[in-house]
């Protein structure tokens, strides 16, 4: 009789799965903001995105699959006109959904309906705990449109959606009023972490948190317990001592994915970038195909090195870091994380010397008057919602890239 131990569940993970736990979908670029660190340089619409019925396409892939659900983002995805449908057809194909908004359509009548669903979770995006830090990345009015969408959930008696906020420079010291926040609203709390990804890129160096701040951190973390979700965000901050919840290990091409707007499949959500792109949804086979036959995930899925970690004693807890996070501040994927608590980042960093880190491959950033990406935000305009999650709105032209193309405020209040 064998006497071997059965593998750990992290152990199958790191294998990678015949189909994702869940994957992270981004519906379009357009959005009403222009947030400073937007991991997806979201801003326009891109004339090439699914259409309806290719959306639809890949949900009967993922029903197949068995996909438990999917994370739905942006961009702002309530914006897309045929959002509400989406998410109908979704969940009466045994796919739930969760998404993310900055909370602009989230109407009273809105948070009636989500209410009334077991499929459907919703998050919320706040980054300060009071309107000047949150504004200062997010754009003027966020932070009243994120509180509005809050009350309107809280009124509509949806218990337990989600309050996700990044961990930045100008945030850390505002966790205890970020789960004041929750807790005034019925919300759970998620904690995620800054990457340097598109928008990201840019402001990193000013916006991820000091070394004093990540002990902070992680402090705070292990004393909230069960109580905050935090996903895979902080797995490099293990190293401090005691593991955090969470998978602690980088799931990319594994467990995770993310599909863009136009249907391309990326290992990461957080690394949209040519280097780690495994194929399209449109492509011959679809989904399934690029999931299981892919030459990227499946490199992935073999045992990585842990190169210069491999001499650190940390290395079992914190696996060498975000892969995202490395790639994009320069440093290779097989080294130590910029953020590592240990100090092996910062040398990296200052070894790494004048060589330019990677630019992320799309940016729908809206231009400003000096016609360069990330001008700034960009106001909150908010407008009458529909009061149906089914709406019907005239057809937006392909060639429309304002992110607002579609919506008519006048036929939305007439439901």
């Amino acid at each position: 009789m064998s006497t071997a131990a059965p593998a750990r569940l992290v152990d199958h993970f790191a294998r990678g799965l015949a189909a994702p736990i869940c994957l992270t979908w981004e519906l379009t670029y357009a959005c009403n903001l222009a947030c400073r660190h937007c991991l997806s340089s979201s801003g326009r619409r891109d004339p090439r995105e699914l259409s309806t019925e290719e959306c639809k396409a890949v949900i009967d892939e993922l029903e197949r699959l068995q996909v438990f659900y999917v994370n739905i983002g942006g961009g702002e995805p309530t914006i897309r006109p045929d959002f509400w449908e989406l998410v109908d057809y979704a969940t009466a194909h045994h796919v739930g959904v969760k998404f993310s908004t900055n909370g602009v359509r989230i109407t009273p009548e809105i948070a009636a309906r989500l209410a009334a669903s077991d499929y459907v979770d919703v998050q919320i995006s706040l980054d300060g705990a009071t309107a000047d830090v949150n504004d200062a990345v997010r754009g003027p009015g966020s932070y009243d449109t994120a509180i509005r969408a809050m009350e309107n959930l809280a009124a509509a008696g949806f218990r337990g959606f989600k309050l996700s906020v990044v961990a930045t420079r100008h945030n850390i010291g505002q966790l205890d009023g970020f789960a004041a926040i929750a807790a005034r609203y019925g919300a759970q709390l998620r904690l995620t972490r800054l990457r340097p990804s598109g928008r990201g890129a840019d402001v990193w160096d000013e916006l991820h948190p000091t070394a004093d701040q990540q002990r902070e951190l992680y402090d705070w973390l292990v004393a909230s317990g069960e109580q905050v979700l935090t996903g895979d965000s902080f797995f490099h901050l293990s190293a401090y001592g005691e593991a955090l919840p969470g998978l602690n290990l980088c799931g990319a091409g594994r467990v995770v994915c993310l599909i863009d707007p136009v249907g391309d499949v990326y290992a990461c959500p957080f690394a949209i970038h040519e280097e780690f792109l495994a194929g399209n949804v449109r492509d011959t086979g679809g989904f399934t195909s690029v999931w299981r036959t892919s030459e990227l995930f499946a490199a992935l899925r073999e045992p990585q090195s842990a190169g210069a970690c491999a001499s650190c004693g940390h290395f079992d807890s914190c696996r060498g870091g975000c892969m995202a996070a490395k790639f994009f501040t320069g440093l290779p994927l097989d080294g130590p994380d910029p953020e590592c608590v240990v100090g092996h980042g910062v040398d990296a960093l200052l070894a790494r010397g004048d060589v330019a880190p990677p630019r992320p491959s799309v940016d729908h950033s809206r231009p400003g008057r000096s016609g360069r990406r990330g001008s700034g935000p960009v106001p909150v305009t908010i407008g009458p919602a529909p009061s149906t999650l089914a709406p019907a709105r005239p057809p937006v032209s392909a060639c429309q890239e304002d992110p607002l193309a579609g919506f008519d405020p006048v036929l939305a209040a007439r439901g």
